[in-house]
């Protein structure tokens, strides 16, 4: 239903694709993943015809089939729409959807006024789902899906998948959802920059992506021990025959002139020694493996007691504009719980989450880290990486801060460059190493997980669970809740509710 041969593409000077083939037929469901910055959306568009920028060489036949793309964010034209508008081209076009409407927006939990609601009004979440909404109702033959994931509430998340594994559509996606990856995909596209990011590479296999994972990490085990080895072999041998090299040296410098015939075995000897040691290649070893590296970091100890009231929360009512949202909300947090909020999209999770940043912020007797949903309503104060990273702009403050971004896997430009040329997955890191230089024992996190590449995530996700402050956080990761959550709770239009649930 796809065709893909010998596919390039450079962008900016620097290729993230070189030489793709592939074929898509029904039922596949290739899931594209790599580090942030890697190409994964430019490749969506490139297929598309919709890429503005780069230079491409290869075929791409979509043998008349209609793509629906889902993009990350509704076009800026969009947001002003009535949703009613951006789903319809007419009312006739809505009378001939109207049974298929019905039905999705009760599997969406979408009430009909949404309907009525302009587009900018929504919630992360809704404006997701009523994309997947439109994609749905054209009927289109293959389906590229760019982060669908973003935003959705846990029971939204649990229905893409049954409809993912369901559809016989051939479906392309970008995911960082781990779960989601795990649960759906039966094909993987795995994008990387190697050589310093000076180079690219792809791997396309036919498999699912727990099975994909855990073959890659033995594969690099492996080439990787198998490189040790050789590499200590070659130099007992290069030691070896130095040591017989010396000796040899220092029996013809030793050697009695009346020994002529001594002499010339001696040197014969070294002869074949020397010619030994010009054999000796190490260009024939097996290499390390080039493989992306993984990010790294680490909180220093902090420290809460665990008798200390972090947070008395006694909220009567969770409103944006004159809407209310949910009442009578009561939230006590002690020591060094590590506390996350779930609940349906549009029920306000993340403007509860800013009211308790708001409310910690000015606190004295703890430190305090805040990483917003959107990461631009704090980033837009800032031009420059290190303006942010490090406002103090003293020298040692600065080579700190480089280091420890190096770490994240920044790039020297990406360290110096401007904030708004990040990905949203390299700003997310931006803002966890921020809290580690800022030495928080509070964090308050609003999805702290969900635009870093699964191949990151794992290490996220330990670092929080082992992070010995307090974290306040909302989350749809199911991972996340899974790995570092201890304290759940629900939100619905009635407060906070208490979870009790058993860790894996």
């Amino acid at each position: 239903m796809l065709e893909i041969r010998n596919l390039t593409i450079l962008v900016n000077g620097r290729y993230i694709i070189k030489d793709l083939s592939l074929t898509l037929n029904k039922g596949d469901k290739l899931a594209i993943i790599g580090e942030e910055g890697n190409g994964k959306s430019t490749l969506l568009k490139t297929i598309l015809s919709m890429c503005d920028y780069g230079e491409t060489e290869g075929t791409i036949n979509l043998k008349g089939n209609r793509i629906g793309y889902l993009e990350q964010v509704i076009s800026e034209d969009n947001l002003n729409k009535k949703v009613y508008d951006y789903l319809f081209s007419s009312e006739e076009d809505y009378y001939n959807k109207i049974s298929e409407l019905y039905k999705y927006l009760e599997l969406f939990n979408l009430e009909d006024e949404i309907l009525e609601q302009r587009i900018m009004s929504l919630s992360g979440g809704e404006k997701v789902k009523v994309n997947i909404l439109k994609l749905l109702l054209e009927k289109f033959d293959i389906l590229f899906l760019d982060e669908p994931t973003n935003d959705l509430d846990i029971e939204t998340l649990e229905w893409l998948e049954k409809f993912i594994n369901s559809t016989s559509k051939p479906i392309v996606y970008v995911s960082h959802d781990e779960s989601l990856l795990s649960n759906t995909a039966n094909m993987i596209l795995h994008l990387e920059q190697i050589k310093g990011k000076t180079d690219c590479r792809y791997t396309l296999l036919k498999i699912d992506y727990d099975t994909y994972v855990s073959k890659r990490l033995r594969m690099i085990d492996k080439q990787r021990q198998i490189a040790k080895n050789e590499k200590r072999n070659f130099i007992k041998k290069q030691e070896k025959l130095r040591q017989v090299m010396q000796k040899v040296e220092y029996q013809q410098n030793t050697i009695s002139r009346s020994d002529p015939h001594g002499a010339r075995l001696l040197k014969k000897k070294m002869h074949s020694l020397k010619s030994q040691e010009r054999k000796l290649d190490d260009t024939t070893l097996t290499e390390l493996p080039d493989v992306e590296e993984g990010i790294n970091f680490f909180f220093e100890d902090v420290q809460v007691p665990k008798t200390k009231v972090v947070l008395n929360l006694d909220l009567k009512e969770l409103k944006i504009d004159n809407k209310v949202l949910s009442k009578n909300i009561k939230l006590e947090v002690v020591g060094n719980i590590h506390l996350c909020i779930v609940g349906k999209n549009g029920v306000g999770k993340s403007t509860l989450i800013k009211i308790i940043y708001e409310q910690l912020k000015s606190r004295e007797d703890i430190k305090v880290g805040y990483m917003p949903q959107n990461y631009d309503d704090v980033l837009n104060n800032y031009e420059y990486v290190l303006d942010f990273i490090a406002p103090s702009n003293y020298k040692d403050d600065i080579t700190r801060a480089r280091m420890y971004l190096g770490n994240m896997k920044f790039t020297r430009e990406e360290m110096t460059g401007k904030i708004k040329d990040l990905s949203n997955g390299t700003k997310a890191k931006l803002f966890l190493m921020k809290l580690v230089l800022d030495k928080c024992n509070v964090l308050v996190l609003d999805e702290p997980t969900r635009n870093v590449s699964p191949l990151s995530n794992p290490v996220i996700r330990k670092v929080l669970r082992e992070f010995s402050g307090t974290i306040i956080s909302v989350s749809h990761d199911r991972k996340y809740i899974e790995e570092v959550v201890d304290s759940l709770y629900l939100l619905t239009i009635d407060g906070l509710k208490k979870i009790d649930y058993v860790k894996e």
